[in-house]
């Protein structure tokens, strides 16, 4: 049994409209491109794969396995109750959406979290809330408390990929770490050649009908939304065999606690 099959009937009734969000910035804008090397704004300290998944700004060094567990859930259920809390929409996706598909929770061998939003939502953050901190103070009688950076990238506002510096529109920071969510808009870039198709910017392409309406659900103990047609997205992305294969980095499913456990050996990267 996956998460999926712990819905109830009444969560899956739920819809939310993508059309109850702000309207879109003017992607008609013409940019002067400069060098490749002076265009990219999000830094990340790099060397390896995991350093890749920090904010340079407020990189300390590499978390521990726990800490970084412990991070990405505080920072997951902090976006989503703040999005919740400001009548926005966003929902998972990517291997963020194939670890609710497991357990309703984050893969524990991920670095980071992934989520999307419409483009008009975008540009209302970027309008309405760029580089505003956020703080946060955990409810889990765990004594956490951090402050979260929503940061928008400038460059959000082309809705093509450009010289791929910039894939990512915009990010949610843990200030304490440099760990982070990525925030991706969607686009329905060529409406008149193919309406109902929406991409990023890193070129992946979702019909209207598998977005659209969002289905409610619960992702890491907090209210969160998931793609309508989940199943076809997780499949076109990933294949079947990730939605069977019980043993991967490091970690097996265990059929009895419907979670990953991590398995005694050195902890490798995921890509």
């Amino acid at each position: 049994m996956r998460f999926l099959r712990l819905f109830t009937s009444a969560a899956v009734a739920g819809t939310v409209s993508a059309s109850a969000i702000p309207a879109p910035a003017n992607h008609g804008e013409k940019h002067t491109h400069v060098r490749r090397e002076d265009t990219k704004y999000f830094h990340e300290p790099g060397g390896s794969e995991i350093l890749g998944h920090y904010d340079l700004r407020y990189f300390k060094g590499q978390d521990s396995y726990e800490d970084r567990l412990l991070t990405l859930r505080h920072m997951t259920r902090a976006y989503l109750n703040w999005f919740q809390d400001h009548g926005l929409e966003t929902w998972i996706a990517h291997g963020t959406l194939l670890g609710w598909w497991w357990s309703g929770g984050l893969l524990p061998w991920d670095w980071d979290v992934d989520t999307q939003v419409a483009d008009s939502t975008l540009a209302h953050l970027a309008q309405n809330y760029n580089m505003t901190r956020w703080p946060y103070e955990s409810d889990m009688d765990d004594g956490i408390k951090r402050e979260y950076l929503l940061d928008v990238n400038p460059n959000s506002v082309e809705r093509v990929r450009g010289d791929g510096n910039n894939l990512i529109d915009a990010r949610w920071i843990d200030t304490s770490n440099g760990l982070y969510i990525d925030i991706t808009g969607l686009s329905e870039t060529q409406p008149d050649e193919n309406p109902g198709i929406w991409s990023c910017k890193n070129d992946h392409r979702y019909r209207t009908r598998d977005l659209f309406p969002l289905r409610p659900t619960s992702f890491e103990g907090v209210p969160a939304w998931v793609p309508f047609n989940y199943g076809n997205i997780l499949t076109e992305e990933y294949n079947n065999k990730a939605l069977t294969l019980e043993e991967y980095e490091g970690h097996r499913w265990d059929q009895k606690t419907f979670q990953w456990v991590k398995m005694e050996q050195e902890e490798k990267p995921t890509s």
